[in-house]
């Protein structure tokens, strides 16, 4: 078997999906957990992007262990400086500098000749490995790239101590067939090509994505760059669930391996799923709902009858138990915190203590607890602002409304001992339980996006809401959850106020790679 790299870029170009702004909080999470999976490197973020990215992945190289922390760089000297800056704490830190290389990208973006190009690459390499001798270079834009420029470019690059080369399809234009004649034609004509890692960067604006990796792998690469339920820019990244469950069926005829616990592929989905707002898609391969799902009478007796006639993996291997954790009103906090700890979410110790008293509410509104339930329980905990320094905490909601007379909520808002209850009206309950919000806490907010999902199945499973919130010209994202979903709508709204007036809100960043 050889070695596949595992190059998760959820918490970099992931994070780059239109909506999603993590705190540090949420992407430390995400980041014990991609560690847990067993990715071999994690891509912390952008640390010149914004000062809540440096401290994202600063935060990330201090505390996550088990896996490389990467930091993106573009060519500039600043740039490069900042990374470094942000990882160097890391126990294995790695630079990942980039520039454009296509003609369209010289020509309309960068301005630059190739000539300027290639100085750019040669010395923003030269100074990435003065720092480590961890060095990844991507060509931005590479699938579009003349061949003989990408060969001089990944030249320099190697020359200057890069050790992994990538070649990112940036705009997911080239096909699998392609993208192997452009992998061999390097190999074989790059200097130095045997003494490097070859990566690739698949982007799934055709739906090939997954494809052009695994082509990308029997053409010699040797890492391949992903996301968690393919989120990324545009329409997204190849998925990690995806290229690794692909790998693993196939190994008997590819040969090929990862470091990957799958058994750990559908908890990491939910977590992302949660913190990013981004639900997964019913049909969604490997880790969607339906994905070991089966309607037709004649795949049901298949399936009775033989597993492997309809599923060409085990449930159980991407982690699907079924198994539900028996929890009830009479559990106390040690049978919590034991059942919360074994499903990997017990780290923040304050977000557990405040999930256990939401529990304890939850256990005598819901007949049965689920290890979905708890899950989101405690993520919503773990991404709220830090207590104090004027964040709110939500203490309650009274809602009224018929078909005669305008939708009225009431929220109950505490914040230092003290509690605050304001009325409001609305359109429906969820905008009257969000004006009520933001008169109670004084801020003028506006809901941008509203999105809501079941945790579990059941007419009394827990609404998951995702929200997105102008406050003050910043727009942030938060979640929140309850059997009752005007309740985890207010929670929802509530957090994306608290994170502003709290301080911990990630600006959305308009400068990308």
């Amino acid at each position: 078997m050889e070695r596949v790299t595992i190059f998760d870029t959820s918490l970099r170009d992931g994070e780059q999906s239109p909506g999603i702004a993590l705190n540090v909080t949420e992407k430390l999470e995400i980041a014990h957990q991609l560690a847990r999976l067993g990715v071999d490197v994690i891509e912390a973020g952008f640390p010149a992007a914004s000062p809540g990215d440096f401290e994202g992945v600063r935060a990330i190289a201090e505390q996550v262990r088990g896996a490389s922390v990467a930091a993106l760089c573009r060519t500039r000297e600043d740039d490069v400086e900042r990374a470094w800056d942000a990882i160097k704490p890391a126990e294995r830190p790695r630079l990942h500098t980039f520039i454009s290389t296509s003609p369209i990208h010289r020509e309309k973006k960068l301005r630059m000749t190739t000539e300027q190009v290639l100085a750019e690459t040669a010395r923003a390499v030269a100074q990435a490995s003065a720092f480590t001798d961890d060095v990844e270079f991507s060509a931005e834009d590479a699938t579009r790239t003349e061949l003989a420029f990408l060969v001089e470019v990944f030249a320099a690059a190697i020359e200057n101590g890069a050790t992994t080369i990538n070649v990112p399809d940036t705009v997911g234009f080239v096909m699998p067939a392609e993208f192997v004649e452009i992998l061999d034609a390097l190999r074989e004509r790059v200097p130095g090509a045997d003494r490097v890692v070859w990566s690739v960067h698949c982007h799934n604006d055709l739906g090939l994505a997954t494809a052009n990796s695994l082509a990308a792998v029997r053409a010699g690469a040797r890492q391949v760059e992903v996301c968690v339920n393919g989120i990324g820019e545009r329409a997204g990244n190849a998925a990690l669930e995806e290229v690794v469950m692909a790998l693993r069926t196939h190994s008997p005829t590819l040969g090929y391996e990862t470091g990957i616990d799958t058994r750990e592929i559908t908890r990491t989905s939910r977590l992302v799923s949660m913190l990013s707002g981004y639900p997964v898609q019913r049909n969604k391969s490997v880790v969607g709902a339906n994905a070991f799902s089966h309607e037709s009478g004649i795949h049901q007796h298949g399936v009775l009858m033989e597993r492997t006639t309809y599923e060409i993996m085990n449930p159980e291997d991407v982690g699907l138990t079924g198994s539900t954790i028996v929890l009830g009103k009479h559990s106390g906090r040690h049978a919590f915190v034991d059942a919360v700890t074994k499903l990997g979410y017990g780290g923040d110790e304050a977000a557990v203590e405040r999930a256990f008293v939401r529990f304890k509410d939850l256990a005598d509104r819901k007949a049965a607890v689920t290890d979905n339930d708890l899950v989101a329980l405690v993520t919503e905990e773990a991404s709220q602002a830090p207590s104090g320094g004027g964040v709110w905490a939500f203490e309650g909601l009274d809602v009224a409304h018929t078909t005669d007379t305008p939708p009225t909520a009431t929220v109950r808002l505490s914040r230092d001992g003290a509690t605050v209850a304001e009325t409001a009206t609305g359109d429906g309950m969820i905008d009257a339980a969000c004006n009520a919000v933001a008169a109670a806490v004084g801020v003028v907010a506006r809901l941008l996006s509203f999105q809501v999902a079941a945790v579990d199945e059941g007419s009394d499973a827990m609404g998951d809401v995702s929200v997105a919130v102008e406050v003050g010209g910043e727009r942030v994202v938060a979640r929140g959850v309850s059997v009752d979903v005007v309740e985890a709508s207010a929670r929802a709204f509530l957090n994306a106020v608290n994170k502003v007036v709290g301080g911990t809100a990630v600006a959305h960043r308009t400068d990308k790679p």
